[in-house]
């Protein structure tokens, strides 16, 4: 459910940006968003789509997209945004007030996607990845804007994969839309870097209020960025497992940094179902999967005793 909320100052207990609605369900995902400003009701307007938080293994991933009228491209450029990357964090905020300050002409949108809707899509049975999970994420900001009324004309993309390809399929979905697709677009297009700017934000936002779910037991906050490479979340990694439940809800279980700890340090638990498919695999019969496997893979089967019995076979022609 989308929310309207943007601090324009922030103070050591007020943060910036309330993310108080995905803090109360951290399981789910959540959309933030500015007022519309009037003007881009009217005019034809430009947005920018960039996220945070791909590449960690702990936390939620946020899409951000920053949107504005066309004739305010130079207004845009006079406030220097930058790639989030690039600034630091008191820099970040110091640029998210100001996009707070200019909702007159400036609107932004979020989307947080939570450690466990990230995993449980890569894990789901059907494969889903991460690169189809951020081009869904960032078409459904688009038609978020679109549902808001907003004249909207142009749109700039921080690419995911290939970008030709992306540009091309984002292209067949809104073929009303110039859309530009590009690698490093968030240096490249001011509009892009305010969209990182609020997608890094909301991010450290998360991060740093984040209400762990799990009863009973103390977890320590000290986990660092969440890059698998940052030390300080190699030493939480370490220190906050348990063998039996794994990690608690910070956590990308999808991630192969989470799995190699997984299958290091915790216990390994055999399922009763396993037991009644191996026992069925010893006596010969099939399992299910198998059904759908080539006949070459089948050979190995025996046939039931019942048609061994009664000279039962087959019967392809009359």
């Amino acid at each position: 459910m989308a929310t309207t909320n943007c601090k324009e100052e922030s103070t050591e207990h007020q943060p910036l940006i309330d993310i108080g609605g995905f803090l109360s369900s951290p399981q789910d995902n959540h959309v933030i968003s500015s007022s519309v400003p009037a003007v881009c009701l009217e005019e034809e307007t430009l947005m920018g789509i960039d996220e945070a938080g791909r590449g960690p293994v702990l936390g939620p991933m946020v899409y951000g997209t920053c949107y504005c009228p066309i004739t305010r491209k130079e207004n845009l450029e006079e406030k220097k945004f930058a790639d989030s990357k690039t600034l630091s964090a008191e820099r970040r905020e110091e640029m998210f007030s100001d996009i707070c300050k200019s909702n007159k002409w400036i609107g932004w949108k979020v989307t947080i996607l939570s450690p466990n809707v990230i995993s449980n899509s890569m894990l789901q049975r059907t494969k889903y990845s991460l690169n189809e999970l951020s081009h869904d994420t960032a078409i459904d900001l688009i038609r978020k804007v679109i549902c808001d009324r907003i004249k909207l004309s142009e749109v700039y993309v921080d690419t995911v994969g290939d970008p030709r390809k992306y540009e091309s399929k984002l292209s067949t979905i809104f073929p009303n839309l110039k859309i530009t697709v590009a690698k490093k677009a968030d240096s490249l297009f001011p509009i892009v870097s305010a969209a990182s700017i609020c997608a890094k934000v909301t991010r450290d936002a998360c991060l740093n209020q984040w209400q762990f779910i799990e009863d009973g037991i103390e977890i320590s906050t000290q986990f660092g960025s969440g890059y698998p490479s940052d030390p300080a979340t190699k030493q939480w990694m370490k220190n906050s497992i348990d063998p039996v439940f794994g990690y608690p809800s910070i956590v990308r279980f999808s991630w192969s940094t989470c799995q190699e700890k997984l299958d290091s340090k915790a216990f390994e638990f055999k399922w009763p179902d396993e037991d009644e498919e191996d026992q069925a695999m010893s006596v010969g019969y099939a399992k299910i999967n198998q059904f759908f496997t080539s006949e070459s893979q089948n050979k190995q089967l025996k046939r039931h005793r019942y048609f061994e019995e009664t000279g039962l076979k087959a019967v392809y022609k009359f």
